[in-house]
C-alpha cells in the first residue's frame, strides 16, 4: 500500500448549493459562531461542543486539525454555503484505516441552516470523495439511536442499515448511548450511481 501521507486528496469539493472544503487558519470564528448558535441543538450528540468556549478554542482546534489532515490521520472539513460563503456545519472523513480503505463521515449542522438538506449533500460528495478518489472499501456513518434526524441523512443518502450497537458511545453530559451503524461498499456505492 501507498503511504497515505503521499497521496493527493482533494481539499474541496462542491454542489450545487455548498462548497465542503478543509478548514483553513481564520476559520476559527466562524466555527465558533456556528456552535455558538446551536450549542441546546448539537450539544447531546456532539460530546467536543464543550470545549468551544471562546474563538481562540475553535481556532486552536481547526489548527490541530489541519494538522491531523497533513498526516491524513483524519480528514476533517467545513460545509459552506456557496452563494454566500456562510459557514453552515462540519464534516468530514474520520476514523480512517487506510489498510483497509475504511472512513466514517460524521457531520452536523448550525441550527438555523438545519433541515435543508445541506448535510446529505454534504455526505454525498464525501462518498464520493471516498470511493472514487480513496479508492473506499467501506465507508460508514454512526449516530446515536435517538438521533433521528441524523439517520434519516443516512437513510436519504442510500446507505444501509446495519444494526444497533449498544451502550458505545457517550455525549457531552457522560451519558451512554446506543448507535445505528449504516455503511456502503463498492458494489452498494455501484448500485447508488446507476439509479
Amino acid at each position: 500500500m501507498t503511504d497515505p501521507i503521499l497521496f493527493d486528496i482533494p481539499e474541496e469539493v462542491s454542489a450545487e448549493r455548498i462548497v465542503v472544503r478543509r478548514y483553513r487558519p481564520g476559520d476559527g470564528d466562524n466555527l465558533f459562531a456556528a456552535v455558538d448558535e446551536s450549542r441546546e441543538h448539537i450539544l447531546p450528540w456532539m460530546p467536543w461542543g464543550p470545549g468551544h468556549q471562546t474563538v481562540e478554542d475553535s481556532e486552536r482546534l481547526i489548527r490541530g486539525w489541519n494538522a491531523k489532515w497533513t498526516l491524513r490521520e483524519d480528514l476533517p472539513m467545513g460545509i459552506f454555503e456557496k452563494e454566500t460563503g456562510r459557514f453552515i456545519g462540519g464534516t468530514g472523513l474520520h476514523r480512517i484505516d487506510w489498510n483497509i480503505g475504511s472512513f466514517e463521515i460524521g457531520y452536523w449542522v448550525r441550527k438555523s441552516a438545519a433541515g435543508k438538506g445541506y448535510v446529505t449533500d454534504a455526505v454525498k460528495l464525501l462518498t464520493a470523495l471516498a470511493f472514487d478518489k480513496l479508492k473506499a472499501n467501506r465507508v460508514f456513518i454512526r449516530c446515536a439511536a435517538e438521533n433521528l434526524k441524523s439517520a434519516g441523512v443516512a437513510k436519504r443518502a442510500g446507505y444501509v442499515y446495519e444494526g444497533l450497537i449498544r451502550n458505545s458511545v457517550k455525549d457531552a453530559d457522560g451519558q451512554l448511548h446506543d448507535i445505528l451503524m449504516f455503511s456502503l461498499i463498492p458494489d452498494d456505492w455501484d448500485a447508488l450511481r446507476v439509479v
